[in-house]
């Protein structure tokens, strides 16, 4: 079985130890702990490996987040792998600092990352988890918000919440997302 697992985020070294690209930076530590690294290919960094006999493609977009859709519909394509085994890591600032949840679909809740996903690929059915990095900022600071590094405090949280959404991401593909959901999500 194949799976495809699309970690959201912004290129660019001033992007990238911010709260908007923390689906960026769980792929990048599960590169780190399976032992292997991302190739820069066609719309994306892209990698691959093997977990319980599961072959799961891994793709961070180099679209920007707003055209995060066009490279997760291309790779799901390519790769002849069904919408229902794609899953999308992405930052949620309705949730509280380090809570994770999986859903199989849902709004975009003013994700612009996730309402391009659901133009390009024609809808909400496909699983999210949901990365919570809180509200903590001022009224019309939202995209300032998103888009500036974690706290010393979170950093150091930070390994913590990863490696549950990596246990996450790896449950999804081998046990399924209601399991997963059940076992789970805060």
């Amino acid at each position: 079985m194949k799976y495809l697992i699309a970690g959201l985020g912004n290129i660019g070294a001033e992007y990238e130890l911010t709260r908007h690209n923390i689906g960026f930076l769980t792929l990048d530590r599960l590169a780190d702990k399976e032992g292997f690294t991302f190739e820069n290919t066609r719309l994306a960094e892209k990698a691959e490996f093997k977990h319980k006999s599961r072959h799961i493609h891994l793709i961070k977009p180099t679209t920007y987040m707003n055209l995060s859709g066009k490279a997760i519909n291309f790779w799901l394509q390519e790769l002849k792998i069904p919408k229902e085994n794609l899953l999308v890591l992405v930052d949620d600032i309705a949730i509280p600092f380090g809570n994770l949840r999986l859903r199989t679909k849902g709004s975009a809740a003013g994700h612009n990352g996730l309402k391009n996903i659901e133009q390009v690929t024609g809808g909400s059915n496909y699983s999210r988890l949901k990365m919570g990095i809180g509200d903590d900022y001022s009224k019309g600071k939202q995209v300032d918000f998103v888009l500036s590094p974690f706290t010393k405090k979170e950093f150091e949280e930070l390994p913590f919440m990863m490696d549950k959404a990596i246990d996450m991401c790896l449950s999804f593909c081998t046990v399924g997302a209601v399991h997963t959901m059940n076992n789970f999500n805060d």
